[in-house]
């Protein structure tokens, strides 16, 4: 293949999501996923539990998406692997099986930054990128506004002081008694409520772009605990819904508010909480009308191998390979300029 269109297979096993797909040069040719459902009787992700299901799935999930990618393993350019963050057993087992390719292979591994991944998951498929652009990543672990300059030149503009957002939908969710994960089904629950039953608190810091969602999760708790059972059964989504507005609408606030700031008129939305309908929603009503929003697919949102393997692409055709001696980095950073 050319350096423009070279088959890169992409492997994601972060978390709890043993996922793989094949891009040739930007285009995705297939992605398959295999969610771990073991997790669900605990309320989060058990990471022992996790790694062993990684083990059992790998193989079958990258056979069957070079399958449906129609490649052999004689086709590969490329193995692109997501390195960090996460959880650390699990990105072992999916760096040693991409090391273990690109050994036989003799092969590039290609070590990805799963929060770079998200970031760049809107434009998969694409060979120009938009940049610059200002980037709201919110997921189970981060809540961050970053100012991407180009692709690996970011800034970063502000951030969680606490709890990310993503996190902040679980242990509420785990408060008003609906499940795990808690994002996906407070979203659910909010379609038949009210977000203006409760003005639950908003965070703000002067002279910020910051977030906190501590003070608004101990507000959901201190609520809960002063009504009876039976209110709160039968407003379960009003207070849901209440507690979405409070953590979509600080989000489309401050991300509306530093892009303006910054003369931006890119908006990205990435990271699990990307998906939420209520956020999607009110930042296209926000926004001004010279602003273009990026919302990624729904399937891009969460865990996925898809973006990774499209930043694979990215650092192939810029010679940017890994060394096979390159570690898992469970707290993983981007890296930030001025």
């Amino acid at each position: 293949m050319s350096l423009n269109t070279p088959v890169i297979l992409g492997i994601e096993t972060s978390c709890d999501e043993t996922a793989a797909a094949i891009v040739a040069g930007p285009e995705l040719k297939s992605h398959v996923a295999a969610s771990q459902i073991v997790h669900q009787a605990y309320g989060g992700v058990v990471p022992e539990y996790a790694s062993r299901e990684h083990e059992k799935l790998l193989a079958p999930v990258v056979e069957n998406t070079m399958s449906q990618a129609h490649v052999t393993w004689w086709d590969i350019d490329g193995i692109a692997v997501t390195r960090g963050p996460g959880l650390a057993g699990s990105l072992l087992v999916g760096l040693s099986y991409a090391k273990g390719l690109a050994v036989a292979l003799d092969k590039p591994v290609l070590g990805i930054n799963h929060i770079e991944g998200h970031i760049f998951a809107n434009f998969i498929g694409q060979e120009e990128l938009p940049t610059p652009f200002l980037c709201l990543l919110v997921s189970g672990g981060h809540t961050q506004l970053i100012h991407v300059k180009d692709i690996q030149n970011y800034r970063l503009i502000g951030q969680t002081r606490d709890d990310a957002a993503g996190e902040a939908f679980d242990k509420v969710a785990r408060m008003l008694g609906i499940g795990y994960p808690g994002g996906p089904l407070i979203d659910r629950l909010s379609q038949d409520g009210d977000p203006d039953f409760i003005a639950f608190p908003r965070s703000r810091f002067e002279g910020s772009y910051d977030f906190s969602f501590s003070g608004l999760k101990t507000a959901v708790l201190y609520y809960l605990q002063k009504q009876s059972n039976a209110f709160i059964k039968s407003h379960l989504a009003d207070i849901a819904a209440s507690f979405q507005q409070a953590v979509v609408s600080v989000l489309v606030e401050r991300a509306l508010q530093a892009a303006a700031d910054l003369n931006l008129d890119r908006l990205v939305l990435a990271g699990g909480v990307a998906a939420n309908s209520a956020l999607r929603r009110l930042v296209d009503e926000q926004a001004p009308a010279q602003m273009t929003i990026y919302q990624p697919d729904l399937r891009y949102c969460t865990d996925n191998a898809a973006m990774i393997a499209y930043m694979g692409f990215w650092k192939y055709r810029n010679s940017q390979e890994s060394e096979l001696s390159i570690p898992a980095f469970p707290n993983l950073k981007l890296s930030f300029g001025t």
